[in-house]
């Protein structure tokens, strides 16, 4: 009896770090994809979330001084 409790808990044993292992090669190849995936973003030349709303926002203020302008423009011709 005592023998099969050795090879049961030797079993258990050799399973726990197996799974230890595998968990760590799941994480190591998470990590070389995202390595991956980020050096293959940033070949790219993609901008950032932040430059594009900053580039809309300067866009939106354009087109409001244009409006603006074409109104004062339209009102001086009106003269």
């Amino acid at each position: 009896m005592q023998t099969r409790n050795k090879m049961f808990d030797d079993l258990s044993q050799i399973m726990t770090n197996a799974m230890g292992v595998a968990q760590g090669a799941k994480e190591e190849a998470e990590n070389a994809m995202k390595g991956l995936m980020d050096r293959w973003l940033a070949d790219r030349d993609f901008v950032t979330r932040e430059e594009f709303d900053a580039v809309r926002a300067m866009a939106q203020k354009a087109r409001e001084e244009n409006d603006a302008l074409k109104a004062r423009l339209d009102a001086l011709d009106g003269k």
